[in-house]
């Protein structure tokens, strides 16, 4: 029931605030459902994400600023890395594990939220293994992924 309900309030917010279309003749914007069903998954690549889907709802992921669904196979493990833009992201299902640089990895499951910052933010990404991790995400800009050097030793 809490999982429909994140779903429903997260799909609701999306279709009311963020993915309106402007008419060019000034009437007012009408909201664009997206039903899940119609949501158009793929991989992520090229950022070397292997199995790693998104589906987007509005801007280009790869490009500019973007709205997007990002599932992440139950299981999957990025090494220590960052972004170049900070990231807004919910969790819909699954539990999301993030293991900031020299600070204790922390666990976030379906409603919680996340503000993660871009530039120096170096951390590692993983999706506990008992099921698939399902995450709404938006950036101001493009998605990346830059591997951090490892430590010196």
């Amino acid at each position: 029931m809490r999982k429909n309900m994140v779903s429903l309030a997260l799909l609701l917010w999306v279709s009311a605030g963020h993915a309106q279309v402007a008419n060019p003749q000034g009437e007012t914007p009408q909201p664009v459902p997206m039903p899940a069903a119609d949501l158009n998954w793929v991989d992520l690549d090229p950022v070397g994400a292997p199995g790693v889907k998104v589906a987007t709802l509005w801007g280009d992921v790869s490009k500019s600023n973007f709205g997007a669904f990002l599932k992440l196979p139950a299981g999957f493990a990025a090494p220590l890395h960052s972004h170049t833009h900070d990231m807004k992201l919910v969790i819909v299902s699954g539990t999301y594990i993030q293991g900031p640089q020299g600070k204790p990895e922390f666990r976030l499951g379906p409603g919680s939220y996340l503000m993660q910052p871009g530039g120096n933010y170096n951390h590692t990404t993983r999706c506990d293994a008992s099921s698939d991790c399902v995450l709404f995400f938006e950036s101001e800009g493009a998605f990346d992924l830059h591997p951090a050097a490892p430590p010196a030793n």
